[in-house]
């Protein structure tokens, strides 16, 4: 069956932004002009498209990312099907809880649309998407939402991009108007009003340039094409002799800029009021990458290990990556794939790269949300979802046996806290094993495990809402009743300063005995993050090379277990210089010991300190509700970075703080208190630092 659209008119794009900056609103916006869906389904209402699960429907928010494919032909062109783009769009969250939904998503498209609320303008949680985007090079464009809120401010919230976020961002128009004055957009390449007209804003309209705006529209233009023209040396020189740039050039030479990461065009409106989405959608098929723009995707041969290639080309050997997993009631297990080159039929056979075996693709669908749509075959550029995959996890990659290829694999953030669950029922015991595993395979940023001390069950997730949600799943989808237990903050344990020691294991009870000997040293060691860095020093056979492993293996399994209060030790160097073995005793076992041993004698004396998780806080008030939130904050153990007052008519107090994540539980009600109900907060993960001491004690007597 031939490629029914060309894959230079494909675009994989994602929306993503701060919480309630109107990601899903925009999405709803597409997928009504695109013609996917016939009414627009407010997120506000519960009846959007994209957030389809019921916890979405809910609380109002993305919790999932949720794929769709629509079409569009952008302005100026014959409406037909020889013009028509095919774009596959991610919705992803905003809530910091579900950033790994983010993340992956990340990780598989070409182009970004960033969505900004015109009143707060770059938030935390943009900032967090932005650096994601930039860790995987994703081109982006800009839309600047809510303009007709009361506060909104276009050149406000531009400057806070220029600032925090980059400095090559380009306006590609002007709101006529702002807040409840805001009328349309001024497109300043055609230099046209953009109106927005019938009960959806789906009649575009372009006119004359409202004489008032004459003189701001000229002084943009000019400073628009300055910032574009530098990206080729023959436009410059044609501007500069004076000569008129056509739009199309203008158009070329930015898109140029787009896929170099050197220009980020930026446009704005408002969503809820069907005013702006329509230009968004040309720029997308205008200025994005197709496949084909693209450089060829890296990886490793696992036969050889040497560094491998595939252009995204159809005629390529085939390879996708697989970046979520997700269950269907009704199909079961789905895996979502982005196809990176070649072609593959359902029915077939394909090779998981990272196991070596074998997986049959049953089933191809292309997802709109919740619903299906079956495909025979997929193409390079496709993102579908294959059901039948028993072995495939996220960051797993698909290829043809005879020709495999590993793409690198994605990088997910460690929980930061921890619930206990118990089932009810002997009946709910069983029915929550499989939930939680289930659960946890679509979720890599959700764990669970055992505690073997009390028997429970330990979950761990991203921040209360998320395990929140695992909680409610768990009992809807699931039907598993469970007692759950207060949130718990994921510490960790280090040192501060060097320790020697030595681990002896020697015992002796008739017949053959046990003896290992070891003489370590421990160092801080921050590049190690949450790994062990061990150097083995042993020369001349003083212990021989067999039991070398074994030690390590000793040392890994007390840093996972913990010393002061059972939680995993990290940042540890650990050096084996010295020991001796018997020519009889010694074995594997006895130097495991021995090892775990000496490290928890050199750990002691090692000055440890416990770590704990401190957030980025950003609160939101009003300003005379300023100081009795900063105290709060302060009695929490926040660090207070800076406080920053909005512009508008009803001016906000912008608090971003440092807290410790131990002091946040249940802050939503005490700002809720504290303000009457007119504060709001965001947060993220920022860094560990050390626990004060009164407060390590009683972590670890509870620990004890």
């Amino acid at each position: 069956m031939p490629r029914e659209y060309p894959i230079d008119r494909y675009r994989n794009i994602g929306i993503i932004a701060h919480i309630d900056a109107g990601k899903t609103t925009v999405t709803e916006r597409i997928l009504f002009y695109t013609g996917i869906s016939h009414k627009i389904g407010e997120t506000h209402s519960g009846e959007s498209i994209m957030d389809w699960m019921d916890q979405e429907k809910e609380r109002g928010i993305t919790i999932t990312s949720a794929a769709t494919t629509c079409f569009w032909v952008p302005s100026g062109m014959e409406k037909n099907k020889e013009n028509e783009y095919r774009i596959n769009i991610i919705d992803t969250p905003g809530h910091i809880d579900f950033t790994a939904e983010v993340q992956r998503s990340m990780r598989v498209l070409d182009g970004a649309v960033v969505i900004f609320d015109g009143v707060s303008g770059v938030e935390p949680q943009s900032e967090t998407v932005w650096r994601q985007a930039d860790k995987y090079n994703v081109p982006r464009i800009c839309f600047i939402n809510k303009i007709d809120r009361t506060g909104a401010s276009f050149e406000d919230s531009l400057d806070s991009i220029k600032e925090k976020l980059t400095p090559d961002v380009v306006p590609m128009q002007l709101p006529f108007g702002e807040e409840e004055n805001f009328k349309g957009v001024i497109d300043l390449i055609k230099r046209k009003f953009i109106n927005f007209e019938g009960e959806f804003g789906e009649v575009v309209k372009e006119e004359e340039v409202p004489e008032e705006m004459k003189e701001k529209v000229e002084q943009w233009r000019s400073d628009m094409i300055e910032k574009i023209i530098t990206e080729d040396e023959e436009l410059f020189e044609k501007y500069m002799a004076g000569e008129e740039v056509t739009q199309e050039e203008i158009k070329k030479v930015l898109r140029k800029a787009v896929l170099k990461y050197k220009a980020v065009p930026l446009f704005c409106g408002t969503a809820l009021k069907n005013k702006g989405v329509q230009p968004v959608l040309d720029a997308i098929c205008n200025y994005f990458p197709s496949p084909t723009d693209l450089p060829a995707v890296e990886g490793v041969d696992p036969k050889t290990n040497e560094p491998a290639k595939r252009s995204l080309s159809d005629e390529e050997p085939f390879s996708a990556l697989s970046f979520k997993l997700a269950n269907d009631p009704y199909v079961g297990s789905l895996t979502f794939l982005r196809v990176y080159s070649g072609k593959l039929s359902s029915g077939s056979y394909i090779l998981n790269a990272n196991t070596g075996k074998k997986e049959r693709i049953s089933r191809i669908l292309r997802m709109h949300a919740d619903q299906r749509e079956e495909l025979k075959e997929i193409y390079a550029g496709d993102i579908v979802a294959a059901v039948g995959l028993k072995g495939t996890s996220t960051g797993h990659t698909l290829s043809d046996e005879n020709c495999p290829i590993v793409l690198e694999d994605i990088a997910f953030p460690e929980p930061v806290v921890s619930i206990r669950v118990e089932p009810k029922t002997r009946e709910d015991q069983e029915k929550m094993s499989v939930a939680l595993r289930r659960l946890s395979e679509e979720d890599p940023t959700f764990r669970v495990e055992g505690d073997s001390d009390t028997g429970e069950t330990i979950i761990s997730g991203m921040g209360e809402l998320h395990l929140d949600i695992i909680i409610d799943r768990l009992k809807r989808e699931f039907k598993v009743d469970a007692q759950v237990g207060q949130p718990q903050v994921a510490y960790k344990e280090t040192i501060r300063k060097s320790a020697d020691e030595e681990g002896k294991y020697i015992k002796q009870s008739g017949g053959r005995g046990q003896y290992g000997h070891v003489k370590l040293r421990i160092d801080p060691f921050p590049e190690a993050g949450d790994n062990l860095e061990f150097v083995d020093e042993i020369k001349g056979g003083i212990i021989p090379q067999e039991f070398i492993p074994a030690v390590e293996k000793g040392i890994e399994e007390v840093m996972d277990e913990g010393v002061l209060a059972g939680y995993p030790i990290v940042n540890i160097k650990a050096s084996l210089y010295d020991g001796s073995f018997h020519e009889v005793d010694s074995s594997k076992m006895a130097f495991k010991l021995a090892g775990s041993i000496g490290f928890k004698e050199a750990y002691r004396k090692a000055d440890p300190v416990m770590l704990e998780p401190f957030m980025k806080v950003e609160v939101v008030i009003p300003p005379e509700y300023l100081g009795d939130v900063m105290g709060d904050i302060s009695s929490r153990r926040g660090e207070i970075d800076s406080t920053k007052e909005t512009k508008g008519k009803r001016s906000q107090k912008i608090i971003r703080a440092k807290v410790p994540l131990a002091e946040m539980f249940g802050y939503v009600t005490t700002l809720r208190s504290l303000t009457k109900g007119r504060g709001n907060y965001s947060m993220e993960f920022d860094s560990y630092k050390e626990v004060p001491h009164n407060i390590a004690q009683e972590i670890i007597e509870k620990g004890n």
